[in-house]
């Protein structure tokens, strides 16, 4: 268990924004100030990913540190491909937990829109292993994740249809929650048949190109969102590495760990936030973490078990998929979504108050996982 608190949550819309990163990550860092009663913050941990690349700005614990007054204090920026902000937040909880600081600010950015899709392909394939012959056969992330989709479909009785019942469930979630990229209603007709990106995974199989920030500011001082236990693993970083193809040894790991830390096994947990950056992702993490059987996340799917109403209900915000995935500001978005259902004020609140919640923040194609348990007390 750890001794650290949520005190505060912020968020900005997720999309199309006209706001620049610096505004975007400053938009949402004072919200979580406010909401926490503008605590002295004793440090600033940021998650970003490509902010150098894209966008041409560094030093961004700098400029919350200083554009919100917080004084002369440590501030760092946290690099984890797509669990940036996981990681972010976990080096903001051992600042806590070390006796180094009583309050810190953890905030999470991205700013894709702006930029080509080949800028930003080119950016984000730089989370794999760039001197492999993997990727100099042109392995990309869609590739990796639609050979899972491929093999999985092999060795179960999983279909795309399987993955399209995913992407819809995050979908009608993320219709209903007003910070999602994606507020448009579809069908699983229109899942099924849209434009194939790698065989199977059409449009809405892929997490999307998103601006967005999200913040929370965390402390020793108790609050009513307890962070339970918080754990951090790296994994193979190329296909040819993987001992099984249909497993993610990083979620597992991760999550056996959160787990053990928090006492606690995945029958306990109420409402999960996962790293869905593709439809078959999420089925494979829900097996990783113990939710369901392996080789068997798709049946659980097909019986609606994932949804709201279900008996584990997993990406009530939407998800990658529908909420959006600017990259360093995911794994803190997930945290925002889950300290709101525990507040009992989330979008598409889960029917019974939740008491335990879980994250996990996935980076690269298994080279970071990190898992948090959150608890309402």
């Amino acid at each position: 268990m750890t001794n650290a608190y949520i005190h505060g949550i912020g968020m900005t819309k997720f999309g199309t924004l006209e706001s620049s990163l610096k505004e975007l990550l400053l938009e949402a860092s004072a919200e979580a100030l406010r909401d926490a009663g503008r605590p002295k913050i004793d440090a600033v941990f940021v998650g970003n990913f490509m902010g150098g690349s894209i966008s041409n700005q560094e030093i961004l614990g700098a400029i919350v540190a200083n554009e919100l007054g917080l004084g002369y204090i440590p501030s760092t920026k946290v690099e984890g491909a797509c669990a940036s902000g996981g990681i972010a937040f976990r080096q903001g909880l051992l600042g806590i937990m070390s006796g180094e600081y009583d309050t810190v600010l953890v905030a999470g950015v991205e700013k894709m829109k702006h930029a080509s899709t080949p800028d930003v392909t080119q950016a984000i394939n730089a989370a794999m292993d760039t001197t492999t012959n993997e990727k100099n056969a042109g392995l990309t992330f869609p590739g990796f994740f639609g050979v899972l989709a491929n093999r999985y479909f092999h060795e179960t009785g999983a279909s795309k249809e399987h993955l399209a019942r995913v992407a819809l469930k995050n979908r009608e979630n993320g219709v209903n929650n007003p910070l999602a990229q994606f507020p448009k209603p579809t069908s699983i007709e229109e899942i099924m048949n849209a434009r194939m990106i790698t065989d199977p995974l059409g449009l809405f199989d892929c997490s999307p190109m998103t601006d967005g920030a999200a913040a929370v500011v965390i402390s020793r001082k108790k609050s009513p969102v307890h962070v339970r236990a918080s754990a951090q693993v790296s994994g193979p970083t190329k296909m040819q590495d993987a001992i099984d193809l249909l497993s993610i040894p990083a979620i597992g790991e991760s999550g056996r760990r959160a787990y053990e830390k928090a006492g606690v096994g995945p029958e306990d947990i109420d409402v999960v936030e996962i790293h869905d950056c593709f439809s078959m992702t999420e089925i494979i993490a829900t097996e990783e973490l113990g939710f369901f059987n392996r080789r068997e996340g798709w049946k659980a799917v097909e019986e609606g078990r994932t949804k709201v109403d279900g008996d584990k209900p997993v990406n009530t915000s939407g998800g990658l998929l529908s909420r959006g995935h600017p990259i360093g500001a995911t794994g803190i978005a997930q945290i925002y979504q889950l300290v709101r259902q525990l507040r009992g004020n989330a979008a598409n609140q889960v029917p019974k108050l939740p008491r335990l919640a879980m994250a996990q923040n996935l980076g690269g194609t298994g080279s970071y996982s990190t898992v948090h348990i959150l608890e309402r007390v």
